[in-house]
């Protein structure tokens, strides 16, 4: 009897393993801070509701990316999801995707060919040029308290061929050119590639050539943290400069706290990754997923910094 319940019961767990799903995930790089909770979120949800991640480091290469893609449909996945290298680069990736029948979706940065993305492929992410907007007006609203008529900033620009880091930038010097706000004037942008060194290395050097920065509008945190390292290198008063970034990650809203940081804009990863895996098996099963799922940016400043203590 016992060996008909053991049986039984291997027989079961044999079975539920076979059922599982087996979904693909190339991200674009492992070494990012924010990607990293984006990459965990999806494991938490892909062990939720039962299915396999099989996870890929791109390593900011478009060609491996494209090859792990291709990868996953030879092996037969049941969805992929990508984090995009290039968004640029997205339309043969989702015609290797749509040629196969395999579901594909699209995460936090949002693909090129988002208006004609085939059947069975989606976008989960935020509606990137509100960050910048967040950002920007936020940042007016401070210079306006600090009783400035006049404000040069510097604009720290990730990866140009994320859209991300256009419409980020696109949405802080809409908010610049406005009636209200248009005393704040963009002296330099240049792209951090999304890191830390490299932002701290860029406004190093404006500072060593004489440029008077009164804030810094970063198209994430990463940039933003190396950005404040650098100020507070050349003993800049904290008081007298706005610096903000993107994404509501843990060394940001430290700076947050100590007021070497005065805002950033809070990106969700753990919803876009959560979204992102409901929606491939969504595809996967055979029901029907938004083909666009925009998860809002928010705001976070010391004032309500408390609320965002367990986020990112």
């Amino acid at each position: 009897m016992k060996k008909f319940v053991m049986a039984a019961v291997v027989g079961t767990l044999l079975s539920s393993s076979a059922m599982a799903e087996n979904i693909g995930v190339t991200m674009a790089a492992f070494d990012d801070n924010f990607l990293t909770v984006l990459r965990n979120a999806m494991i938490a949800k892909g062990e939720e509701m039962g299915a396999d991640l099989q996870l890929e480091d791109a390593q900011n290469e478009v060609g491996k990316q494209l090859n792990q893609i291709q990868n996953f449909v030879a092996s037969g996945v049941d969805a992929i999801i990508v984090n995009p290298v290039d968004t640029d680069a997205t339309i043969p990736m989702s015609k290797l995707a749509a040629d196969a029948g395999i579901p594909l979706i699209y995460v936090n940065r949002e693909p090129v060919n988002l208006k004609k993305l085939p059947e069975k492929q989606a976008y989960v992410g935020s509606l990137e040029i509100q960050a910048g907007n967040l950002q920007g007006q936020h940042a007016c609203d401070l210079f306006k308290k600090m009783g400035k008529t006049e404000a040069q900033v510097v604009v720290l620009m990730g990866d140009l061929s994320n859209q991300a880091a256009r419409l980020r930038t696109k949405g802080v010097e809409d908010v610049f050119a406005k009636d209200d706000c248009n005393f704040i004037k963009v002296v330099e942008k240049q792209t951090g590639m999304w890191q830390r060194t490299l932002g701290t290395d860029l406004v190093t050097n404006w500072l060593s050539a004489g440029l008077k920065i009164d804030g810094v509008m970063s198209n994430n945190d990463e940039m933003a943290v190396g950005a404040a390292q650098a100020l507070k290198n050349a003993g800049a008063d904290f008081d007298k400069v706005v610096i903000a970034g993107v994404d509501g990650t843990i060394d940001a809203k430290a700076m947050i706290e100590t007021g070497e940081i005065d805002h950033t804009v809070f990106q969700n990863a753990k919803g876009q990754g959560a979204g992102a895996v409901e929606a491939a098996l969504k595809f996967a099963r055979g029901e029907k997923a938004e083909a666009v799922n925009y998860i809002p940016f928010e705001l976070i400043t010391p004032e309500n910094l408390a609320e965002f203590a367990k986020t990112n």
